[in-house]
């Protein structure tokens, strides 16, 4: 074998190493642009989903408002994040749960709308009943606490609106008692903001199963 036979040996496998190196940078390359090409797909189909999700919000918003312009431009009620808050001293005098006739008319005023806006999207309506932070006075024989008095006013809004035409298959009612308070319970004007009770179309999967029984 002559000098240039050899050579050609010593180069061939070095040139065999470089090959393969090069394959081997040139797939990690193609794995690495595959997946920043994935990460950013899932980014776009997650930022296209908050897209349309905040948009279907902002319609279901739009379409409240238009339901309730009337008693909203009274400032009968209030709109807040699709909660429809009506003040306690318009339905209850305090530490009541006896509904007064003022309320019985507001609320005689929402069934229509809000019976067609449920009606359309298919869902419910959650009435929620909230408190100040006082508590009851001892000895009192209505009610044990702000829990009872919270569920026993959603109770009472419930049952009215079931009494103007609310079909009783869209509501449900829940007690907050002195939770989840909109203003500070430090003065009189901050507690009776509190003292409410909220209204909110729900999904009907965020609704309680039936329960079983009575």
């Amino acid at each position: 074998m002559d000098d240039s036979d050899a050579g050609v040996e010593q180069i061939a496998p070095v040139w065999t190493v470089f090959g393969d190196l090069m394959s081997g940078l040139l797939g990690a390359f193609v794995l690495i642009l595959i997946g920043v090409l994935g990460v950013q797909l899932e980014l776009a189909t997650h930022l296209e989903s908050e897209v349309q999700k905040r948009k279907q919000e902002e319609q279901r918003r739009m379409a409240l408002e238009k339901a309730l312009a009337i008693p909203i431009t009274a400032g009968r009620v209030s709109l807040n994040d699709g909660r429809i808050g009506i003040s306690g001293s318009v339905l209850f005098l305090f530490n009541s749960a006896q509904l007064q006739p003022e309320g019985r008319l507001l609320l005689k005023s929402l069934v229509a709308p809000l019976r067609v806006y449920l009606g359309e999207r298919n869902e419910l309506l959650m009435v929620s009943g909230f408190t100040d932070d006082v508590p009851i006075h001892e000895g009192s024989t209505r009610f044990a606490d702000n829990w009872e008095l919270s569920a026993q006013r959603a109770l009472t809004v419930t049952r009215a609106l079931i009494d103007e035409g609310m079909p009783s298959s869209l509501l449900f009612a829940a007690a907050f008692g002195a939770e989840q308070p909109v203003a500070s319970n430090a003065d009189d004007h901050g507690r009776s903001r509190n003292r409410r009770v909220e209204m909110a179309p729900v999904p009907r999967s965020a609704s309680p199963g039936t329960p079983a029984g009575g």
